[in-house]
């Protein structure tokens, strides 16, 4: 295939993206379309364009439907915690209360390092950057310093809405999830590293004083948090590494931090209610192996050979709505409001999804991505690779989805690596991990932030700011790449 036709819809995403014009949604629909022809224009030679086209779409949807499962459920799960608490708000010992000056230092960062990116990692969608605006504001900061810091509960979301891109991902590229997700865990650390270091130039910037005791704290529930995440890998399915050891750590943070009495205790336990009992039925179901073998029998679904099958009882949506339904019912809430906020909200990331994952079908079946390969591959030889990076972080940056960014270029990125014989699993993780942690510069996060702060200057002033916060994953991927191009 002629290498202009294979990155033309590649590059018409790219251009509608970057415009600022167009949303997520149409770029997708117009890639798409741009695919569809230039297949049409260059048809395989192996089989009929008909059957081709027919299957590919079915690859694609099947692919998508298990992350769209995902999408709904964990919208759906967080409309009903909104819906509990506004049935019952009790007053909880927040994050944010009390205290002085000389403790603001502590509670940004278990905001910002663990509270906001364990929002994340149950949820996903951007409801760790809301929840965590809402605490940062709670303890004085406002304006853009508020929305930069804001933007760290996004830092570990390649495990955010329970690692759904990260699936995605791992299932373009042929490699077992958890295999993905533990690669992207080491290349976390040092990225979490460098980020601690923004943290406290962001503080110092915004005139807040830093303690030597306090930021070896730091130093160390930063070590902890990454270690704990890339063990978990271990233990849990990717989709649970995150939330799983980000939840025991929010607990224990906070347990250490506040030093509750026993009402205050009670009250806790009560608003995490919902948060801890998803996140124990997902490891039980996960880490016992009858009950495991069990769910992922029980009405398992493989209408595609050669695809992974889609088990319901074990897939994480339906735990997601199983407790949100039964915290519906327990605060006697209206399903029926919550049932529509979900699909009003949910339906344009199912669709985004939907195109973005169809186009990546046909890209590697038509042979779109290796002609893509092959032609930097001619230009630069094996020093190609070292773009992927770039690639996957023009991605994250654009589309603010990490699924929808490793569905338009993980085919790409893989066919890259296996032109400069470098290790595929590691060139996935790059490209994974890279793109999604780029998604907390999109301007989807971005403009959301500056508009539930109502900044003046917009979006602008906030990337004045926090463009530094592209540098970690961005120089993390191209040194992994150097070093496996070195290592050849």
């Amino acid at each position: 295939m002629p290498v202009v036709l294979a990155v033309a819809p590649l590059l018409l995403v790219i251009v509608l993206l970057a415009s600022g014009r167009v949303s997520a949604l149409a770029a997708g629909a117009a890639g798409l379309a741009a695919t569809v022809l230039v297949v049409l224009a260059a048809p395989p030679a192996d089989t009929g364009l008909a059957p081709f086209m027919l299957h590919q779409v079915a690859v694609g949807g099947w692919l998508a439907w298990q992350v769209i499962t995902i999408v709904i459920g964990g919208i759906f799960f967080y409309r009903c915690v909104r819906a509990r608490e506004q049935a019952d708000p009790r007053p909880v010992a927040s994050p944010a209360a009390g205290g002085t000056r000389a403790d603001l230092h502590r509670r940004l960062y278990f905001v910002c390092f663990l509270l906001g990116p364990f929002a994340e990692a149950v949820t996903g969608f951007g409801v760790g950057y809301i929840i965590a605006l809402a605490m940062i504001v709670q303890l004085g900061m406002q304006g853009v310093p508020a929305l930069v810091l804001g933007l760290y509960s996004q830092c570990l979301v390649p495990w955010g809405a329970l690692a759904i891109g990260t699936i995605l991902g791992a299932q373009i590229a042929g490699i077992p999830p958890t295999l993905l997700g533990a690669s992207g865990a080491l290349l976390q650390m040092p990225m979490h590293a460098a980020y601690l270091v923004l943290f406290w130039f962001f503080m110092r910037s915004a005139g807040k004083r830093l303690a030597l005791r306090q930021c070896l704290d730091d130093v160390a529930w930063t070590a902890l948090t990454t270690v704990a995440v890339w063990l978990a890998h271990d233990v849990v399915d990717v989709e649970l590494a995150g939330a799983a050891p980000l939840g025991v750590l929010v607990a224990l943070r906070w347990l250490r931090d506040q030093r509750p009495d026993a009402a205050a205790l009670r009250r806790a336990v009560h608003a995490a209610l919902p948060y801890g009992v998803l996140t124990l039925a997902l490891v039980l179901t996960r880490t016992v192996p009858p009950l495991q073998a069990a769910l992922k029998a029980l009405g398992a679904w493989q209408p595609l050979q050669g695809q992974s099958p889609f088990a319901p009882f074990y897939a994480p949506g339906f735990w997601l709505l199983l407790v949100g339904v039964a915290t519906l019912l327990a605060a006697r809430a209206a399903p029926g409001r919550v049932a529509r906020e979900t699909a009003v909200a949910a339906w344009r990331p199912s669709v985004v999804t939907l195109l973005f994952v169809v186009m990546a079908a046909f890209y590697v079946a038509a042979g779109m991505a290796a002609a893509i390969a092959d032609a930097l591959h001619g230009i630069a030889g094996p020093a190609a690779a070292l773009a992927a990076p770039v690639f996957a972080a023009i991605g994250g940056f654009l589309t603010g989805s990490g699924a929808a960014s490793n569905a338009m270029l993980m085919p790409m990125q893989t066919a890259l690596a296996a032109e400069a014989r470098i290790d595929p699993v590691w060139a996935a993780a790059v490209q994974n991990t890279v793109t999604a942690n780029l998604t907390m510069l999109s301007p989807i996060r971005v403009s959301m932030g500056a508009a539930i702060l109502s900044l003046a200057g917009g979006d602008s002033a906030v990337y004045r700011a926090a463009w530094k916060l592209a540098l970690p994953p961005i120089l993390v991927g191209v040194g992994a790449i150097g070093l496996l191009l070195a290592q050849r």
